[in-house]
């Protein structure tokens, strides 16, 4: 799914679906993994097997990163404002040695995180049409929330914690619509 491909979608009225996960990992929180509406993309595509002896992994189904598109999320190959909703869930850890399981389903953060999250965030908003809706997803794994936040000038509208220890969060954002500004 591409606009190289010409195909035409007609919830969002362009060549791309109305959705895009920037960076879709394994697509973990998805109902439906491969649902039409959205977009999923991600800089790597690999198989993992999760049953290397680990204590009750046998025969669990692979960790498999598969996306529609190959792109990094601090760098998205599309048009300013082409999607009605983002979700951007980015790697939350440092990288250890590359081989767990939430390295796996996630990825990484490499290098100098805050740079990295800062032009994702950047990306994400570029992308999103005004009016549009932002999905933050992240864990408290090795950076607060509050350290994350501070990298972007948006300012979220909602958010709630969740998981057995509340340390992941998801944090909603509305992109200002400059046409609503004066009304």
């Amino acid at each position: 799914m591409s606009e190289a491909n010409g195909e035409y979608h007609p919830l969002s009225g362009s060549a791309f679906p109305p959705v895009l996960d920037a960076c879709c990992g394994s697509r973990m929180f998805w109902f439906d993994k491969a649902d039409p509406r959205c977009l999923y993309v991600d800089k790597r595509r690999e198989t993992w097997a999760i049953d290397r002896g680990t204590p009750g992994t046998v025969g669990r189904k692979p960790i498999v990163v598969n996306p529609d598109q190959i792109a990094d999320f601090t760098a998205l190959p599309f048009p300013d404002g082409t999607f009605d909703h983002v979700v951007f869930d980015p790697p939350h850890v440092e990288r250890r040695q590359g081989t767990g399981i939430i390295e796996q389903k996630y990825g990484w953060l490499d290098g100098d995180w805050r740079d990295m999250l800062r032009k994702g965030f950047a990306e994400c908003f570029r992308v999103l049409r005004p009016g549009g809706t932002l999905i933050f997803k992240w864990a408290d794994t090795d950076h607060p929330l509050s350290d994350v936040l501070a990298l972007t000038d948006e300012r979220p509208l909602y958010g709630h914690r969740s998981g057995k220890k509340a340390g992941t969060h998801w944090v909603a954002f509305l992109k200002p619509n400059d046409d609503l500004s004066g009304a």
